[in-house]
């Protein structure tokens, strides 16, 4: 399993976009230090910000959701599982249409609809209805996480891709730890109705800051009458490729592990042994602030040691901190927590980074099937932590995640890395 090529199928169709691209001067490409490059920064993360916080801002509620609906943690994980099982498949149907109907217009309708529908979601009473709501956010949240990496891929010069990538991951990173930390003070002094109210304005706006602010694209080509055979021999061709591939079964394992500590980390604090409330819970996302700075370095870093390297590094820090977590004292589950945040940011920006390199064409078929896998492994896992909750209540979770970091480590000790 190598991260280097792109396969003989991805090569051989379509020709013309190949001598299209081939042909592109690098004058074209928005690089480091312009006004252009400032303006895709920020806007970015804007989308990383809105799209993540309104996806797991309903974690830190789950033991509240479980006690006003009555429902077990299981069925009140399904409010992050939900959404993140339906955006799995919602991504790669988003990466697909986006190649004829454009980047930029898809992801702010899809922001705009989104931060519409939490506002929504504050006014239901029936558990339901929640979750109808919840899935219809996922659904149309597939239009931002693969077609901002599609973009970043075809607009950013590739000197500085990593260092883009990074910052978007960055900014994906602040959003799931805002949304979730916000909500949580937020609901010390307001409902967690009204929390989810004012987080949907504010990504409402966030969405108007994202569409003034994002460059024009200069090297998207619109693909219009594309067949569903287009569609799946582009998919087929890049499950082909055994470099994606491997980059894959990241996507997978990496939220496996860091998804279902955290949505039951929310169950352990409340508990007997700490007895939080859902501000002080809430705290313990601050661990995000880790994520924003190592995906950042990821990107330099990777260019310099190897994305295999990292990778690595990666899993042998979920695996750590996976471990550390088992311990009662706050500090050292502190401290476990902070190191799997580590490790999932910095694999998840290698990772993803090295998606838009190893495709030379149909990067947002390509990227949307990175994140199918990535929240395949949010939803599957996540749900299946609650079983395991309800078998051994924490230490079962552990278990569960510590297997999963070590099977990775394992299989990236597979992957080798062509220069």
């Amino acid at each position: 399993m190598t991260i280097s090529q792109p396969s003989l199928s991805q090569r051989s169709k379509p020709a013309s976009t190949s001598a299209i691209h081939e042909s592109r001067s690098n004058s074209t490409y928005i690089i480091n230090g312009t006004s252009s490059y400032r303006r895709a920064g920020i806007a970015m993360f804007l989308a990383g910000f809105s799209s993540f916080s309104l996806l797991y801002c309903v974690q830190p509620l789950l033991p509240q959701f479980a006690s006003e609906f009555g429902i077990s943690p299981a069925k009140s994980s399904l409010a992050v599982s939900v959404s993140t099982g339906v955006l799995a498949f919602a991504i790669v149907l988003a990466g697909a249409f986006s190649q004829s109907l454009g980047r930029k217009g898809l992801m702010f309708v899809s922001m705009l609809m989104t931060s519409s529908l939490c506002l929504l979601s504050a006014y239901v009473e029936h558990w339901s209805v929640f979750l109808g709501i919840r899935a219809l956010m996922g659904f149309l949240l597939g239009g931002v996480p693969a077609i901002a990496m599609a973009w970043l891929s075809e607009e950013i010069t590739p000197e500085h891709l990593g260092k883009s990538m990074g910052l978007y991951v960055g900014g994906t990173a602040f959003g799931a730890m805002m949304g979730r930390v916000g909500i949580g003070i937020l609901t010390e002094f307001v409902s967690w109705r009204l929390a989810l109210g004012i987080l949907g304005i504010t990504c409402f706006l966030t969405s108007i800051g994202f569409w003034w602010l994002l460059p024009q694209s200069r090297h998207f080509i619109r693909e219009r009458g594309m067949s569903l055979s287009d569609h799946l021999y582009r998919w087929a061709g890049h499950l082909r490729n055994r470099s994606l591939l491997a980059l894959y079964c990241v996507a997978f394992l990496l939220p496996s592990v860091f998804t279902t500590l955290f949505n039951y980390t929310t169950f352990h604090l409340s508990g007997p042994i700490y007895s939080f409330s859902p501000f002080e819970s809430s705290l313990l996302f601050l661990a995000f602030g880790f994520g924003v700075v190592s995906s950042t370095l990821a990107g330099v870093l990777s260019d310099k040691y190897g994305r295999v390297f990292l990778i690595r590094l990666s899993f042998a820090c979920l695996l750590l901190g996976s471990i550390t977590t088992i311990w009662q004292p706050i500090t050292v589950l502190v401290m476990g927590i902070c190191l799997v945040t580590v490790g999932f940011f910095v694999g998840h920006s290698v990772a993803s980074g090295a998606v838009g390199k190893v495709a030379l064409h149909g990067k947002g078929h390509a990227t949307s099937l990175y994140l199918m896998f990535y929240y395949l492994g949010n939803s599957v896992t996540g749900t299946l932590g609650g079983w395991f909750w309800h078998l051994g209540e924490w230490s079962a979770v552990v278990i569960l995640t510590t297997g999963i970091a070590l099977l990775g480590l394992i299989f990236s000790m597979f992957m080798k890395e062509q220069r």
